[in-house]
């Protein structure tokens, strides 16, 4: 039995998948208002978006007898720097006192009141 074309479709699946979380992450970027919110819409679905596509390509690799190592270190490598560099650059934009957004009223936490 040949696996090959259902690992195909399973990977093209997975890149539509992947794709969504990229646009997620490009849509979040360019539409949230501060630079805090700017960096959470990439680092979290993009992150996403890319370990969809090296999964795609570990799954056609491993269909065709070929052990996707490469895609793996590369899946590690993003997952472990991209939270690391989104920190990093927020605590850098914390000591330069970026500003944030004001609050609206809707987004305000009621006050708790003493029962």
């Amino acid at each position: 039995m040949n696996i090959l074309p259902l690992a195909e479709w399973l990977a093209a699946a997975m890149l539509l998948v992947a794709a969504f979380f990229l646009l997620v992450g490009a849509v979040g970027l360019v539409r949230l208002p501060d630079f805090f919110m700017r960096i959470h819409a990439p680092t979290k679905a993009s992150t996403l978006g890319v370990g969809g596509i090296l999964l795609a390509s570990m799954m056609v690799s491993a269909a065709q007898g070929r052990i996707g190592f490469a895609e793996l270190l590369i899946t590690l490598f993003v997952f472990v720097t991209a939270p690391v560099s989104a920190n990093v650059m927020a605590q850098a934009a914390l000591h330069l006192r970026v500003p944030t957004r004001a609050l609206a009223p809707e987004d305000a936490v009621p006050e708790r009141r003493p029962s």
